[in-house]
């Protein structure tokens, strides 16, 4: 069986917990952290002056080549390890160049057509 399709979610909304735990998500941030030995990278992102983290596991992307203060979207589920928030990525894309305020508006406008075709 195939995986659920993605929603985009910010991740400012997977880290404070608006995003229930096995969703499958996409999200965009910039790379901080990766341990290869650990499969495990960080990605974070700064919105309304806080600065918000979200932690990936790379096990299934493999390898990947990591470039820090670079931005990425990540696909992949949503999993709880403790009472942080993990995604188990199954796809990361760098996206450096790509005009976010654009993708942002793009996210946005995704977010009306659906609830405006749900609610029809």
């Amino acid at each position: 069986m195939l995986p659920a399709a993605a929603a985009f979610h910010y991740l400012w909304e997977i880290s404070t917990g608006q995003v229930p735990y096995g969703s499958t998500v996409r999200t965009f941030g910039r790379l901080s952290s990766y341990d290869l030995e650990q499969s495990m990278a960080t990605m974070t992102t700064q919105y309304a002056a806080v600065q918000h983290t979200l932690r990936i596991s790379t096990k299934f992307v493999e390898p990947f080549l990591a470039k820090f203060g670079s931005h990425y979207i990540a696909l992949g589920e949503l999993e709880e390890d403790g009472s942080l928030p993990l995604l188990c990525a199954r796809v990361i894309t760098c996206i450096d160049g790509a005009d976010l305020s654009l993708l942002q508006q793009g996210v946005e406008e995704q977010r009306k057509y659906f609830l405006t075709r749900e609610t029809t």
